[in-house]
């Protein structure tokens, strides 16, 4: 398959996973913007509602969603393959159904609204299979097999709060269901390559995770900081993290973020090409 056909068949995946993710809000969240899912139901009618733990939360936006994302994969003809464990990447790999080269991977990614407006997030890892693109180590394909690494993005504000005593569960007879308030709401929804929104820090203290904070805005547009340098410079510096070094102040340091590897690699004439869009202003 020749460089224009994979191009082309990038920008139709692309331009269908767009689609989709401005479909999803009808398919879970009720007229008023709640999430629909009130909690969990067992065969004496009885409703036992949700936790607001972000985890629990995540991992049932996850269930929510994936018998569309079957129908989603259907209608453009590819099959949906799952990671075998829990730690592998990605969440869901597509593959073409007449064209089984063609792969593409999909995280979903689900996080709650920050009060300044900006959603974090991390991106996976930047560690074995990022680095040796043609072993099989944590992930499902070699990373080069893919043609391209999506998000899947669900932003969402809480309703109930963490700290909330409402937020222990409760049970409801299914007759009381509309009364039954909605963890989460407000939800908005993103589909993003992933090098277009990434940041230049991690995202989860010491493991190696590719982190980002952005608004939804620049999610939607990916106005990340590597979006006008290109993957190829997302790609080094994220192969580099942390062990690339350079004498600052006298002194040898790690390299950690994206304005010291272009002076550590003589471009700071791309300085000017990170983008400081204004919802990460703070992180420039």
């Amino acid at each position: 398959m020749n460089t224009n056909e994979k191009a082309h068949h990038k920008q139709a995946f692309k331009q269908g996973l767009t689609a989709f993710s401005s479909e999803l809000e009808k398919v879970i969240s009720t007229g008023n913007g709640e999430w629909s899912v009130k909690g969990f139901i067992d065969i004496y009618k009885n409703v036992y509602t949700i936790s607001s733990d972000t985890k629990i939360i995540s991992k049932i936006l996850e269930i929510h969603i994936f018998p569309h994302l079957l129908r989603f994969a259907e209608e453009i003809g590819y099959k949906i393959l799952l990671a075998p464990h829990q730690n592998y990447y990605p969440d869901i790999t597509f593959v073409h159904k007449k064209h089984d080269e063609v792969k593409f991977a999909v995280d979903i990614k689900t996080t709650y609204r920050k009060e300044n407006g900006l959603c974090a997030f991390t991106l996976g890892s930047h560690g074995a299979y990022f680095k040796e693109r043609d072993k099989s180590k944590n992930i499902l394909f070699p990373y080069n097999h893919y043609l391209g690494h999506f998000c899947l993005g669900i932003v969402y504000s809480r309703i109930i709060a963490a700290s909330d005593v409402q937020a222990e569960t409760r049970v409801y007879r299914i007759q009381d269901l509309q009364s039954i308030s909605s963890v989460i709401g407000n939800f908005d929804f993103f589909a993003a390559e992933k090098w277009k929104i990434a940041g230049d820090k991690q995202g989860s203290g010491n493991t190696a995770n590719i982190g980002t904070m952005l608004s939804i805005e620049d999610l939607r547009a990916e106005n990340g900081m590597f979006s006008q340098l290109g993957e190829e410079w997302f790609d080094e510096y994220w192969i580099n993290f942390g062990s690339a070094t350079m004498i600052k102040d006298g002194r040898t340091v790690k390299i950690t973020s994206l304005k010291d590897f272009l002076e550590f690699k003589g471009r700071t004439d791309l300085w000017e090409m990170i983008v400081p869009k204004s919802a990460r202003k703070e992180q420039l």
